[in-house]
């Protein structure tokens, strides 16, 4: 993928205008759910569009502290376990709440095998209407260059800019990205200006 051709990188303020402009519209617990996903999960959008409520549910049928992304639902063998987000966690519980009582239906499937995201009428969204989502709110928003991408390649960028804090390394970054080398992890980071200036001081 030519860097040119990437999808943009949200900034903290973009990610915080997205969540007000999901809170004032229809679906507002759903949508948040989807954007969150690819923000603070890094998932892409055919793994929200197949994420199901048995991922994220502990033993107990509560919002647990991971995603267990299968095989399945990733691409190819990019299944993973990411940890809990606490503002991912706070909006699943909210979502949850709205879902139990919905589509009641004697032939749907028992709720932790429903899609998690869902439409007013169908129990799941293809993947394409998750994309179709995105183009409409980044739109709406005018933010150019923006996709259903762009909240995945920011979770990976924020994640190598901190991880070294959390005492990680670009390794960890890899596995919950769910790539299968370093290599392509880096082309999905976005370096830092301010931070190449220190460090060129630095040396």
């Amino acid at each position: 993928m030519a860097q040119g051709k990437q999808a943009k990188i949200l900034t903290n303020a973009q990610i915080q205008a997205v969540l007000r402009h999901l809170e004032a519209g229809r679906n507002a617990d759903r949508n948040k759910v989807t954007f969150l996903l690819t923000v603070k999960a890094g998932l892409r959008a055919k793994e929200v569009a197949g994420l199901h409520w048995s991922s994220v549910l502990n033993s107990e049928g509560e919002i647990g502290d991971h995603i267990e992304l299968t095989d399945q639902t990733s691409k190819g063998r990019s299944g993973r376990i990411i940890p809990m987000n606490r503002d991912l966690r706070k909006a699943l519980v909210a979502w949850q709440s709205v879902c139990v009582p919905k589509r009641l239906r004697r032939d749907a499937p028992s709720f932790p095998e429903r899609a998690i995201i869902c439409t007013e009428r169908s129990d799941s969204s293809p993947a394409q209407v998750i994309v179709n989502m995105f183009h409409r709110w980044y739109r709406d928003l005018g933010f150019v260059g923006a996709s259903s991408h762009s909240g995945r390649r920011t979770f990976i960028s924020n994640a190598a800019k901190k991880v070294v804090q959390a005492g990680g390394s670009l390794r960890d970054v890899q596995e919950l990205a769910g790539h299968s080398s370093l290599s392509m992890t880096q082309r999905y980071i976005e370096g830092d200006t301010d931070a190449k200036r220190r460090l060129v001081q630095m040396i």
